[in-house]
């Protein structure tokens, strides 16, 4: 399970790409391909989670990163390029947009 912490100053990274459903599987199976053989093993790389939307319009990508300059330094790289041009030419379109770990908040079911 993923856990962030204010305090680590994560930046990260969500990605939101809008897909015509019938390509939600392939969007998201090229976007787990690229992180787990890619990114996941590029200098401050922290976590990333994908989401797929119920009615399969939406693939999120919610990446951690230790610093901004590690994002910068993996968007310049041209491997991770052609990852993403992947992913774009499946999507209709798609919004990356940068935040910082601000606050979070866990259960207080013990479950």
């Amino acid at each position: 399970m993923v856990t962030l912490d204010p305090s680590h100053r994560y930046f990260t990274l969500i990605n939101t790409f809008d897909v015509d459903p019938s390509r939600a599987d392939e969007l998201f199976h090229i976007l787990s391909r690229a992180t787990r053989n890619g990114m996941r093993h590029r200098e401050g790389f922290v976590s990333a989670t994908l989401h797929v939307s119920p009615d399969r319009h939406h693939v999120t990508n919610c990446a951690q990163w230790r610093s901004q300059s590690d994002v910068d330094a993996m968007m310049a790289d041209p491997e991770a390029r052609r990852h993403m041009a992947d992913a774009a030419q499946v999507a209709t379109s798609f919004s990356p947009v940068y935040y910082e770990v601000v606050e979070t908040f866990a259960s207080t079911d013990p479950a």
